[in-house]
């Protein structure tokens, strides 16, 4: 029988080497890895294109859904014909309350009898501020063209729509905005999140990073989407074992045939008067407005660029105006008139439509488009315009 160990006896020292998975690189190494990534970075986007089936055709407009992918609006404007017209503009432009087959661009082109002549380039939820960015960043292709270009007064008629408040406020299209110049007093994001979004515009994969989270994943990130819960009490994930990959279509989604939100079934499409009055509106004055101070920098990048542009100011719905705020109206109405005078820019301004063919303020009903397109047709200067070149 052995005897017990003596405490005093120093015990040895065992060397226990850890298990360690790492690869370290050298130098040559690292220039490689780091040139494979800048190669993926820069070959996915172009390539993605090729192989993700995205389908137009006649009267096609970004979808509701995809409104902020970006990175689709820019192929949507580059696949457009050299000599093809392109609408730009917020929802007047299209069609908030209506179908593909009933915008203003459709009854352009049907009443016109070209088919492919005009092109929606509207965007829902834009405004001029976010449509300078949307112009300086994803419409490049927007060059030595000519442009119908929407002015829609709704924007200036209060310092809110205006974004002038001091009181933060929330609105589309955030990240097209200008970051830091000039200054939004209602956008008080983080300077991390101005810095993302400066980013996310100079940067062409993380425009289709963005891309694939509007089109696959519901305007989430992957993770956000695996960890998503169904609303419910208790609430269930039910994406949690579910494959990502699995929902890659590589299919551009559609917007559905029969939108229950728009179109002439739907609840919405409907005069405004069944929803109230007359309203009175704060117009902002022209030499305060942000939104029409961006309005005139949108005009004069396009010009730069050798683009012919058309101004179609509104029409507003003036049955709407109540009568303590149409004299202001009528003064900044006039007044940009009395700019793209002055500018020598082409413009018409259509008198407003009956009152039962708005939906709201700006935005008109489905026999209101065809209305406003045959108007716009027979407008002597827009048909010298379109003549011209």
């Amino acid at each position: 029988m052995s005897a017990p160990p003596d405490p005093t006896v120093a015990k040895p020292i065992v060397a226990h080497t850890p298990m360690v998975n790492e690869m370290r690189l050298n130098a040559r190494q690292c220039l490689a890895a780091l040139g494979l990534v800048l190669l993926v970075i820069l070959l996915t986007p172009s390539v993605w294109k090729a192989v993700e089936r995205f389908d137009t055709g006649p009267d096609y407009r970004i979808p509701y859904d995809l409104s902020k992918d970006y990175w689709l609006y820019q192929r949507w404007i580059d696949r457009a014909d050299s000599r093809s017209i392109i609408l730009l503009g917020d929802s007047v432009v299209w069609g908030e309350y209506v179908l593909p087959d009933g915008t203003w661009a459709h009854f352009l082109n049907d009443q016109g009898g070209r088919p492919d002549r005009f092109v929606n380039g509207g965007v829902n939820g834009l405004f001029p501020l976010a449509l300078e960015g949307l112009v300086d960043h994803y419409g490049k292709a927007l060059r030595h063209r000519k442009i119908l270009l929407h002015c829609n007064l709704l924007w200036l008629s209060s310092p809110k729509a205006d974004l002038q408040t001091d009181k933060e406020e929330r609105f589309n299209h955030a990240l097209l905005v200008p970051q830091f110049f000039p200054r939004i007093p209602c956008y008080k994001a983080g300077a991390n999140e101005r810095l993302s979004a400066v980013i996310d515009r100079q940067v062409t994969f993380c425009g289709w990073v963005n891309h694939l989270q509007a089109a696959y994943f519901g305007q989430k990130s992957i993770l956000a989407w695996t960890l998503a819960d169904d609303g419910g009490d208790p609430p269930r994930y039910p994406n949690s074992y579910k494959n990502p990959l699995a929902h890659i279509t590589f299919r551009v989604p559609s917007a559905p045939a029969l939108d229950p939100l728009r179109g002439p079934a739907s609840p919405r499409h409907k005069p405004w008067t069944q929803n109230g009055g007359p309203t009175s509106f704060e117009w902002v004055s022209l030499d305060s407005s942000l939104q029409w101070a961006a309005f005139r920098r949108v005009v004069a990048t396009l010009r730069s660029r050798g683009d012919d542009v058309f101004v179609i100011l509104g029409p507003f719905n003036e049955h709407m105006i109540a009568s303590d705020s149409r004299g202001p109206y009528l003064k900044l109405r006039d007044g940009v008139l009395a700019w793209l005078d002055e500018s020598k820019i082409p413009h018409s301004a259509p008198e407003s439509l009956p009152s039962a063919l708005y939906a709201d303020a700006s935005h008109p009903l489905t026999d209101g488009y065809a209305l406003l397109a045959r108007m716009t047709l027979t407008n002597q200067s827009f048909q010298a315009w379109l003549k011209a070149n």
